[in-house]
């Protein structure tokens, strides 16, 4: 048996949720560092406080990922349970977080709400896999990649239609704007509607299903703890070691506090590595912990391969996520206080930019790359796109007026079009269907691993070498996604 061709209206429904969750993010990409400045936090701070939210995916993903795997809660389904708890609790985040009064707050906040959103968006990745055919994944993730740019233009556009229509852009030292609150109340309703349809529009097919299609070939965890009981546990160690010279390092040089956390991540990996691998070893019986560790040692070639392109991605992009306020602010609005109206009128202009190339991707997405893969194959459609970003973010440094940053935004679009479709489709076509979560969210660990070292290093860099300077994070957002584009060389889809 075969599973049902989907039509366009099957296709929107797998993924119209997407649509919400994507409006959140946006709401977070292009307002944190706005909000976090308006209650005190420093140019300096914005790394560390960014940095909880990529650390939550790194643990929340894979758990999520390997659960959904396992479940089957009748009518409810494999992945939806998922898709439900975690827009209600990113609802509730988004409902909160414009009421923070304390920088506290609002990172603690961003954490509840990256959590959330990564429950219900880890399993959307895997929905995809489970509900279409594999000549269909193409198809099903550029869907995916129009519904995620079309929510996120309509998320970045929030506080500046607000604004336009007479709400206030402007508040007392340490109160957010009632643009951004009120976006955020927005925001959470409509997250929590576009879920629900997906919720409501669509059934999964049950086990007995599957197996009819011939796509279960599942071995619980015990495939992946007997693959970790041939390991050494002695290379746990040197992961340790690692960072506990990273720490030292640190101490030593003085360098920027947030490389702590990136050696607490290394000391606790190999901790965890090494656990996971005397149980193996020991004979115990098969464990969700050694299960993960067992299947992230164990990833097959071509995800391995993928991953090195996600790292260098992603690391373009969070440069981008957390640097283009305060950079369009200096540069092209000439401010640096976050107080001022010039600077709320650059917070804006950075959502219009950030709508424009989520839009771009929205378009992309379903009339660019499924051309250009039928012609030119999806490694290379994947190389042309990471290219284009390189030449959007290079941009920035021979642009002077901001509306002109809108041409920057084509190329970064196009990118962003590619990141999130392209290397979904040739892994769903890859893997084994039956653990599409666990490897999803294992995938999702080179989305964030590049995002916490940005976080903890990118601070360093840019204080020994431009100090006050943000501009020059554009030239490391080039440089990377150039490095992403040759490492898709090594990638080879049969």
């Amino acid at each position: 048996m075969e599973k049902p061709r989907q039509g366009w209206a099957g296709l929107a429904n797998i993924s119209f949720g997407f649509f919400g969750i994507q409006i959140g993010f946006a709401l977070q990409n292009a307002n944190m560092s706005r909000i976090f400045q308006t209650l005190g936090a420093s140019m300096d701070d914005l790394p560390w406080l960014w940095a909880a939210a990529p650390l939550t995916g790194l643990v929340v993903q894979p758990v999520i990922g390997h659960l959904s795997d396992r479940t089957w809660l009748g009518k409810l389904g494999r992945r939806r349970p998922y898709f439900l708890a975690g827009a209600l609790l990113a609802a509730l985040s988004l409902l909160i977080m414009p009421l923070s009064g304390a920088l506290l707050m609002a990172a603690l906040l961003l954490w509840l709400l990256d959590a959330s959103l990564n429950i219900s968006m880890e399993p959307f990745r895997a929905f995809v896999g489970d509900m279409l055919r594999k000549d269909q994944h193409t198809a099903g993730y550029a869907v995916q990649t129009a519904f995620i740019g079309a929510g996120a233009v309509a998320g970045s556009l929030f506080p500046y239609l607000l604004e336009h229509w007479g709400v206030a852009n402007e508040a007392a030292a340490g109160v957010i704007p009632d643009t951004v609150r009120y976006s955020f109340w927005a925001g959470g309703a409509a997250l929590f509607a576009a879920v629900m349809w997906t919720v409501l529009s669509t059934r999964e097919y049950s086990p007995e299903e599957m197996t009819a299609f011939g796509e279960v070939q599942q071995d619980g965890d015990s495939g992946a703890t007997a693959r970790l009981a041939q390991r050494d546990s002695g290379a746990s160690f040197w992961w340790i070691v690692g960072g506990a010279a990273l720490a030292i390092a640190t101490e030593r040089w003085a360098l920027e506090k947030e490389i702590y956390l990136l050696a607490a991540l290394l000391i606790g990996y190999g901790l965890i590595s090494h656990v996971a691998i005397r149980l193996a070893r020991a004979g115990r019986p098969a464990s969700m912990l050694t299960g993960i560790v067992g299947d992230f040692s164990g990833m097959p070639e071509i995800m391995k391969r993928l991953a090195l392109v996600q790292f260098f991605s992603w690391s373009a992009l969070f440069i981008m996520w957390f640097n283009t306020t305060p950079i369009v602010a200096k540069n092209f609005f000439g401010t640096v206080d976050p107080t001022s109206a010039a600077y709320q009128q650059a917070g804006n202009w950075v959502g219009v930019l950030f709508s424009v190339y989520n839009g771009v991707a929205a378009i992309a997405a379903l009339a660019l790359l499924p051309r250009l893969s039928a012609r030119w194959g999806k490694v290379r459609t994947h190389m042309f796109g990471l290219l284009c970003g390189a030449a959007g973010y290079a941009s920035f440094f021979v642009i002077s007026d901001p509306m002109w940053l809108v041409l920057s935004e084509l190329g970064i679009g196009i990118a962003w079009a590619s990141i999130l479709a392209m290397p979904y489709a040739i892994l769903a076509s890859s893997l084994p269907q039956a653990k599409l979560g666990i490897y999803m969210g294992l995938f999702n660990v080179f989305v964030v691993l590049p995002q916490l070292l940005v976080a903890t290093v990118m601070g360093t860099i840019m204080k020994a070498f431009f100090p006050g300077d943000p501009i020059w994070t554009m030239a490391f957002a080039a440089g990377t996604l150039v490095l992403a584009a040759m490492a898709m060389r090594r990638v080879e889809v049969a």
